[in-house]
């Protein structure tokens, strides 16, 4: 009787934790819908983007969500793919994630439009020359195909389909992000922009924000259900994001190498590594340092190996460094000046040579955690109604239970 009452005590505890999370994560999102409902009235006039820079803050975290969503993908994919047991383990939540992840990227670009009832446009007409309807097709692709990849994993009936959905499934994940990096690289009329790596690295980048995303919730849901990850589990997540953080550092690199070899870039790349103010801070303090250099640090650190507490603090800085890198990417391409006649002098009285100021407002920060409450709400209830901890944790857990 006496251990019914603590089991009892014990679920109550955690149902009481659950409300708790739903009521925080309701209160953000009360909090987005009414900024929403703000910049709808007022419109953007009461942002701090302009005619200058059309992509501010809420982008920001909207990119780096719908790239994180592709990348957690990824635990999945070498399961199903690669035939990986421990990734297999991990296949439900890593799907379930790339689905909640991508719901909240896509909706704080939604809330972000100006004029949200235009996206049912974007979803009917479709202009194949361009980037950004072609990015409509392989978003709506990937709820239906992780959607259906969800499916085979949960159904016993459609298990014969698992390994060919998963491979479609890493097929097109690596297709959505070559398609969200094109965006920037066939901007041809930013100097920032313009480059065929741009492609490539938002995947390697995609692998190290995802991986990280991934190591922060299922620390979460081992918290939660008073499980201790396996050693050899924790060993090969954080080589595994060591290698991905590394790949991202080196993919940076090559890309500014490649940009100092053409005069035309000097510019461009004395106002990002030296001259730029916020933007440098954020590009060497930010994305290489935080997000790079420091991870890898305590990665390797001696002890890192038996302490989960280290390759989670590890993930942490790789999302504060992935948010910086976006911020740098997509406000610090807009904000160097253009040039608009490439080889010839002019003048006008419009921001010639300036680079431009930008200061989001507090409806833009409210806008861009939207996008984290969003997938954090889904992500609670789901975990909460199905199963999705990792199997491997329940099966230590079986085997402690049976030793005592």
């Amino acid at each position: 009787m006496a251990n019914n009452i603590c089991l009892n005590q014990k679920e109550c505890g955690k149902s009481t934790g659950f409300w708790l999370l739903l009521t925080l994560g309701g209160l953000v999102m009360l909090g987005t819908l009414s900024a929403f409902f703000f910049l709808e009235h007022h419109g953007h006039i009461k942002t701090g983007m302009t005619n200058q820079i059309v992509w501010g803050l809420p982008h920001v975290f909207a990119v780096f969500l719908i790239v994180a969503a592709s990348g957690v993908l990824n635990v999945a994919s070498i399961g199903s793919v690669f035939g990986k047991m421990m990734y297999k383990a991990r296949a439900r939540l890593s799907a379930l994630l790339a689905l909640t992840i991508l719901s909240g990227g896509l909706a704080v670009l939604v809330l972000d439009l100006g004029r949200p009832d235009r996206l049912i446009v974007a979803m009917t007409y479709y202009n194949f020359k361009s980037i950004f309807a072609l990015n409509m097709i392989f978003y709506n692709g990937f709820f239906a195909i992780v959607g259906l990849y969800l499916l085979t994993m949960m159904d016993r009936k459609l298990k014969p389909w698992y390994k060919p959905i998963g491979m479609l499934a890493f097929l097109w994940r690596l297709a959505l992000t070559t398609a969200t990096g094109s965006i920037f690289g066939f901007l041809v009329a930013r100097a920032g922009y313009n480059s065929a790596l741009y492609a490539p690295m938002f995947i390697i980048y995609s692998f190290a924000y995802g991986l990280a995303c991934f190591i922060v919730v299922q620390a979460a849901m081992y918290k939660w259900n008073d499980i201790e990850i396996d050693e050899a589990v924790l060993c090969r997540l954080k080589n595994l994001l060591a290698t991905f953080v590394a790949a991202a550092l080196y993919f940076t690199a090559v890309l500014h190498l490649t940009n100092m070899y053409f005069a035309k870039q000097w510019d461009f790349e004395r106002f990002l590594l030296s001259d730029g103010g916020i933007y440098t801070l954020l590009f060497w303090g930010g994305q290489v340092m935080l997000g790079g250099f420091l991870p890898l640090f305590l990665i390797f650190s001696p002890g890192a190996r038996k302490q989960p507490a280290i390759l989670l603090i590890a993930a942490l800085l790789v999302i504060i460094g992935g948010h910086a890198q976006m911020y740098v990417t997509i406000v610090g391409g807009q904000a160097f000046p253009l040039d608009m006649f490439p080889g010839y002098a002019e003048s006008s009285s419009f921001f010639d040579g300036v680079v431009h100021a930008y200061s989001p407002s507090i409806w833009e920060v409210m806008l861009a955690v939207g996008g984290i409450a969003t997938t954090f709400l889904i992500t609670t209830v789901a975990v909460r109604v199905l199963k999705f901890l990792p199997e491997d944790a329940i099966k230590d857990i079986s085997s402690k239970v049976g030793q005592h």
